[in-house]
């Protein structure tokens, strides 16, 4: 089977195993994490990360896939254990003293900024690498355009024609608002699966406006 046939089937059958910030994160790799690493001179920063996904049972979040209306999901955290919040796709998030990570690796780190990055060991063999793109640039969406979002993109080697890329755009106040999971072979990128959100609401009341 080829790389790009073969890895549109791994990200249909990661998409049902967790939320919308893990479903990014399962496309990359599937084994435990080993290690996380920060880049060299990073210093943490969960004040900053904090903001860009709202941890509260009871929040929730609807994407539409690959831009269709008629097919949606809807994200819920359902509860909290020991810190870790359990959502309604499977997904485990949690804030540690260096940013936002689900069981297996870091979906944003501090500092948030552009240029940051960090690593994460997935297995012997597999390695994921994110960096942040752009943090500060307004978003769109269907549920709104977002200011002061942050883009991040997370990289894994699949062999050595294929490469995952999975791009994650977070928006303070409100979580994720767009997922784009690509392969890239031969230098050009091509585009799998995408969500961008359609509706969003927090625990505290009606969801804030976007601007």
């Amino acid at each position: 089977m080829a790389p790009a046939a073969r890895t549109d089937i791994d990200m249909k059958r990661s998409f049902g195993m967790g939320g919308a910030a893990v479903l990014a994160a399962l496309v990359l790799g599937t084994g435990c994490s080993k290690n996380v690493d920060a880049a060299a001179g990073a210093s943490a920063g969960t004040d900053d990360v904090s903001a860009y996904y709202p941890l509260a049972v009871g929040n929730s979040w609807t994407y539409r896939i690959n831009g269709r209306d008629d097919k949606q999901v809807t994200v819920e955290i359902l509860k909290e254990e020991a810190g870790v919040f359990h959502d309604s796709q499977g997904g485990q998030l949690s804030l540690d003293g260096y940013g936002l990570r689900d069981p297996k690796r870091y979906l944003l780190r501090g500092p948030v900024r552009t240029g940051h990055s960090w690593t994460n060991v997935v297995s012997v063999s597999s390695t994921e690498r994110y960096h942040i793109v752009q943090a500060g640039d307004s978003c769109e969406t269907p549920a709104g355009t977002f200011p002061r979002c942050v883009q991040v993109e997370g990289r894994n080697r699949v062999d050595a024609k294929a490469t995952l890329v999975n791009t994650m755009t977070f928006a303070p106040g409100v979580g994720v608002v767009r997922i784009e999971m690509a392969v890239e072979t031969n230098g050009q990128l091509m585009p799998q699966t995408s969500l961008e959100l359609t509706a969003w609401q927090l625990r505290d009341g009606a969801a804030p406006p976007s601007g």
